[in-house]
């Protein structure tokens, strides 16, 4: 049977099997940990969204299908969303709670499932995992900084290190629109060489052009202008000083000026995060998104406050892990394998695995195995140095056999005296 890559064919959900779930723990440990470290506070918002703060947040001119928001209605005749993405949903939150009103600036992060509507997968909603970090009430370039840092640890720490990010500036609303305004002309210039799709959306929004995968209309876009060239004064003071601060923390990074986000919360800074491969001929691997989007507050009916963010696509990250997994997991067998025979023994072995538990010492059974000679044979399989034996007269007695796998020698133990002995002989290995 082919191994599954998470979604399987029967399924609208991304199932984790338990195979994958220790990589899912692995990155969450990290995450938290650091997440701790630089002091934000954990948020999990409800899987459950009105759509309409969403929407406001990816802009009006935006086909909705495209986006693949899962909206249904309720017997009731609501209108509701599974959740899409992660910014927008804690945007939503702390205007809701009034977060404006704590000490700035206000650090949050989340892990959490979200979910997407997928034409490719036969129309079904499917299940997907990221983990994001969103700063409120800094408009300093030092924050872009300090996320894009987290971020890097985080990838460090997951022996993650051909990492490049990509970073550009889509100015504001001073200096955005006439930016479009120039960008509209040039590609009205050429717009015999646009697939149709561009065609349409040049005349809504032509920043979206650069968006497009199609080699003819990338062959456009390399002699568009570049925003850098029509950034205000502000706005390019802001992105040099985070390329000066990203030269400070030696994270390396390309300016791609071609590089967008077409949400209408994003303001000035965008970047994107990728994985180089070892294989020249490879595409590059996205990693992470983010950037600035000090409009998205007020956008969501609170008051002007300025944020930054990103997210991060936990598969992705999992994907790559798969293919280095001796990083990260060196198999360690128990040290204790514990035998029981009958039914008294078997009562007693689960009050003893609850001692074992206490002291942090791992112990397995074969609680299906009646036979000694099965389960000694898969204590061998395991590479245990000791078996516990179980038996119904040691149950009766109080007493219990441990037996070296090394050198076959046995001894006789107090029941009550047993986890304490076997710390003192694990000790000494």
């Amino acid at each position: 049977m082919e191994k599954s890559k998470f979604l399987t064919s029967s399924s609208r959900i991304n199932d984790i099997l338990p195979e994958d779930y220790k990589y899912f723990r692995k990155i969450h440990q990290i995450v938290e940990e650091i997440a701790d470290f630089y002091r934000f506070g954990r948020l999990e918002t409800s899987i459950l969204q009105e759509p309409k703060p969403f929407l406001k947040g990816i802009g009006a001119d935006v086909d909705i299908t495209k986006n693949q928001a899962c909206i249904f209605k309720t017997k009731e005749g609501d209108v509701l969303m599974l959740r899409r993405e992660g910014t927008s949903s804690v945007a939503r939150v702390f205007v809701e709670q009034g977060m404006f009103n704590l000490p700035k600036p206000v650090k949050l992060w989340y892990f959490s499932p979200f979910f997407k509507y997928e034409k490719l997968k036969k129309g079904k909603c499917c299940q997907f995992w990221q983990f994001g970090f969103e700063i409120f009430g800094s408009k300093d370039p030092i924050i872009e900084a300090q996320i894009i840092q987290i971020l890097f640890s985080i990838f460090a720490k997951l022996k993650l290190k051909e990492i490049i990010i990509e970073v550009n500036s889509i100015g504001d609303s001073r200096c955005r629109p006439y930016y479009k305004k120039v960008l509209k002309e040039y590609f009205s210039s050429h717009r015999v060489a646009l697939c149709s799709d561009c065609k349409k959306i040049l005349k809504v929004n032509p920043l979206k052009i650069f968006e497009c995968e199609k080699e003819k209309c990338q062959r456009v876009v390399k002699g568009a202008p570049q925003i850098i060239d029509y950034l205000c004064k502000k706005c390019h003071n802001h992105l040099k000083g985070l390329l000066e601060l990203l030269d400070e923390i030696e994270v390396p990074y390309h300016l791609n000026p071609y590089l967008v986000r077409c949400l209408d919360y994003c303001d000035r800074t965008i970047f994107e995060i990728f994985e180089t491969p070892l294989d020249v001929s490879e595409s590059k691997i996205v990693l992470a998104g983010g950037g600035r989007y000090d409009a998205l507050v007020k956008l969501l009916g609170g008051k002007e406050t300025t944020a930054c963010g990103a997210t991060v696509r936990v598969e992705g990250i999992v994907d790559l892990m798969k293919q280095q997994e001796a990083k990260y997991f060196k198999a360690q067998p128990p040290k204790i394998f514990l035998a029981q025979l009958g039914k008294l023994a078997k009562r007693k072995s689960l009050a003893l695995f609850r001692q074992f538990q206490k002291a942090k010492i791992e112990v397995v059974e074969s609680f299906e195995r009646n036979s000694l000679r099965a389960q000694l044979a898969r204590a061998r399989n395991l590479g245990v140095e000791y078996t516990l034996i179980l038996g119904q007269k040691e149950a009766l007695e109080g007493t219990i056999v441990v037996r070296n796998m090394k050198n076959g020698g046995q001894e006789v133990v107090k029941l009550d005296k047993i986890v304490k002995e076997m710390k003192k002989k694990l000790k000494r290995k």
